[in-house]
């Protein structure tokens, strides 16, 4: 297995102003709703932000991050908790519609990666200001916003801890 692609994937928080062509970001969202889900249920929508309004208003939700304006895309991955626990009740509600999310966020990740994007996931920002920011249904829980666009530099070094550091082997 080629470890390529996922040690090419970096959060990457500088962006040329470049736009990102539509078929390109519509080949993203492909490979993001392709990602498991709990039931194959799909609880998650994507809102695609390229206006430079809501992204700079984003940007000030994700507490200041600036790097989220600078992007020309933004994607905001959203979870619909009551599609999840409208089959697993409660567990459905609380962890699978975000797992599932997690993995569509992933997914979408390791695309942009592939297409010679950069992106970052960016989990530290007022909810409701999103909500309110995009006009989002009720239901929608905004989990994550994906900054996305053509590099302006390249990865900075980084360290990851040993696979022995991180693992337990359980035997039999």
């Amino acid at each position: 297995m080629s470890q390529d692609l996922f040690t090419a994937r970096y959060s990457c928080r500088r962006f040329r102003p470049d736009p990102v062509p539509q078929p390109l970001l519509e080949q993203l969202l492909e490979a993001a709703r392709w990602a498991p889900s709990a039931g194959g249920l799909e609880p998650w929508r994507f809102v695609v932000v390229t206006a430079a309004v809501p992204r700079r208003e984003l940007a000030a939700a994700a507490l200041q991050q600036a790097f989220v304006a600078e992007a020309p895309v933004v994607i905001v991955v959203c979870a619909v908790p009551e599609e999840s626990a409208r089959i697993y009740g409660a567990r459905g509600r609380h962890l699978y519609c975000l797992q599932d999310t997690a993995a569509a966020t992933q997914n979408l990740l390791l695309a942009a990666t592939a297409a010679g994007l950069g992106s970052c996931w960016v989990g530290a920002f007022e909810e409701g200001r999103v909500q309110q920011i995009l006009g989002l249904p009720v239901g929608w829980w905004p989990v994550a916003l994906v900054p996305l666009g053509f590099p302006a530099e390249g990865p900075p070094r980084r360290h990851r801890r040993s696979v022995a550091e991180v693992t337990v082997w359980v035997e039999g």
